[in-house]
């Protein structure tokens, strides 16, 4: 972290897993989940670009943006043995569906009481008073959902953040520091929708949290 005298850049990248449908039926994720990625530059996204390149030149097909539920296992190895090694904070937030109370059976709410619970954590171990911090989420839902949801993100990182931030919502293949969250976010998701905790064990201690903040509650609304 910076000193007293000094103006650091940092920067947050988010991604989120499951969806917003408040039942039993298949295909409901048991989970909506936050990731966040802290970085104080972006040199990981310049290397996964890299990586890129490296890659079409072994002969796999990277066409596309990394997207780690779609790229073939070998792409994916890949990815992870780079993200074991960059100088990156992840956290993530995970908050059962069915343990939310009945006012947050929808899409705005659970967003951003998720994003609340999880930012006020993060924040103050991302930046200081004197650090000017750019936090990014993927860009996610109609054009109506993505206006609210955005609305959402400034205004729970205008109440926790103590740094001078912008907020800004990307599209995933817009840059590659999004598709390292992508990534993250995608083993945070299989430890707690699948129980497969292998992929969080390559990143490691670059994991600082990971917690079910409803985990307490014994009541499930649905």
């Amino acid at each position: 972290m910076s000193s007293l005298s000094e103006v650091a850049e940092r920067y947050v990248f988010a991604d989120e897993s499951g969806n917003f449908d408040f039942s039993l039926s298949k295909g409901a994720s048991r989970y909506f989940i936050l990731t966040t990625v802290t970085m104080s530059d972006c040199r990981a996204g310049d290397l996964l670009a890299q990586l890129r390149r490296q890659l079409t030149w072994q002969g796999h097909d990277v066409g596309r943006p990394f997207h780690a539920c779609e790229d073939k296992p070998a792409v994916r190895h890949a990815v992870f043995d780079l993200l074991k090694t960059l100088p990156i904070r992840i956290d993530a937030t995970a908050l059962e569906k069915r343990k939310a109370e009945p006012h947050l059976h929808n899409e705005q709410a659970l967003y951003k009481m998720g994003w609340f619970l999880h930012f006020k954590h993060v924040a103050p171990l991302a930046a200081t008073r004197q650090d000017k911090l750019l936090v990014v989420a993927a860009s996610l839902g109609t054009k109506k959902t993505r206006g609210l949801f955005r609305e959402s993100v400034e205004d729970v990182v205008r109440q926790v953040s103590p740094a001078r931030h912008r907020v800004a919502f990307w599209e995933a293949d817009s840059d590659p520091c999004i598709q390292v969250a992508d990534y993250c976010c995608w083993a945070v998701q299989r430890s707690w929708e699948l129980g497969d905790r292998s992929y969080l064990e390559i990143l490691g201690s670059k994991v600082k949290s990971n917690k079910d903040i409803f985990a307490p509650g014994g009541t499930f609304y649905y």
